[in-house]
């Protein structure tokens, strides 16, 4: 029963003393039936109720940034619009994730969530499965910085001397004033072919 229910019933028992005296014993005995007891543990170890890790996803530098960026992808070029709220807004042209080993640059072109600090997006690209390329020497990096009221950037990442070479590639994203370990925050990756 609902409480206002309760007290209609009480208030039409006012008159009849019998049924008030029923009513009174019959809520005073009656158990509470709102919500179910939980069980008690004592004497739990952290672990098993604080930080749990099936409650976290984890997050995969590896693949993707996620969180800070609305949206992330690779492309041609670029074009700037004018977006919401008279802002200009930096949009992907031709997105892809192959170029061909002529292509003057890869563009990682980005939208961003609401943020209330400026900051730096980086761009750091490696040879991933190059032949004689090695995968930890960097080819090439490039940064912007994102004002206050930046919705959206880019960086742009040059071809080295020589072109593309066919294979694998992968830029690192990191976001910060520094390029560390700590700044990483997500990797994409794109494939160069030859012509066909």
């Amino acid at each position: 029963m609902y409480l206002p229910s309760i007290m209609m019933h009480f208030m039409s028992c006012l008159s009849r003393p019998a049924t008030l005296i029923s009513t009174l014993v019959a809520l005073t005995f009656a158990r509470p039936t709102l919500a179910e007891e939980l069980p008690i543990t004592p004497n739990l170890p952290p672990s098993e109720f604080q930080n749990r890790s099936d409650y976290v996803p984890s997050y995969n530098f590896d693949a993707p940034p996620q969180g800070l960026f609305r949206s992330i992808t690779l492309a041609k070029g670029f074009e700037e619009e004018m977006a919401f709220r008279r802002s200009h807004e930096i949009v992907p042209v031709e997105p892809t994730e192959v170029f061909a080993p002529d292509a003057p640059a890869v563009f990682v072109v980005f939208g961003l969530h609401q943020h209330y600090q400026a900051f730096q997006v980086s761009g750091l690209c490696f040879p991933e499965v190059v032949a004689g390329l090695d995968p930890k020497s960097p080819l090439g990096q490039d940064t912007m910085y994102v004002a206050l009221e930046d919705e959206s950037g880019y960086v742009k990442l040059p071809a080295p001397p020589g072109g593309w070479k066919p294979g694998k590639y992968k830029i690192e994203i990191h976001v910060g004033y520094e390029i560390n370990d700590i700044s990483l925050v997500g990797t994409m990756r794109f494939t160069v072919t030859q012509k066909g």
